[in-house]
């Protein structure tokens, strides 16, 4: 599922304009980034939770050359989905 497939869904069965829809949807992933810029973590009881992982600086490998290549630290944002979420992945 892309964006606009998640609008067209949203906009569908809540009898929303696709405008309407595009805004909340936005709204969303826009609230979602503000909350991991500042480290916090972002929690939806049932469906799972978005944090900010840190990873370390290390030392990676040019695979055309093999050569050693130093990669900076960075921070990711991680999904971690809740056990009902899981559960019906699962099966």
């Amino acid at each position: 599922m892309n964006t606009s497939e998640l609008i067209e869904k949203i906009a569908t069965e809540n009898g929303l304009t696709k405008v309407v829809a595009k805004g909340v949807v936005e709204s969303f992933f826009k609230a979602v980034t503000e909350a991991a810029v500042v480290g916090d973590e972002v929690n939806f009881p049932g469906f799972g939770k978005f944090k900010v992982q840190a990873r370390a600086a290390r030392d990676g490998r040019n695979p055309a050359t093999g050569e050693t290549v130093k990669i900076a630290a960075s921070k990711k944002l991680a999904f971690q989905p809740a056990k009902a979420v899981k559960d019906r992945l699962n099966g």
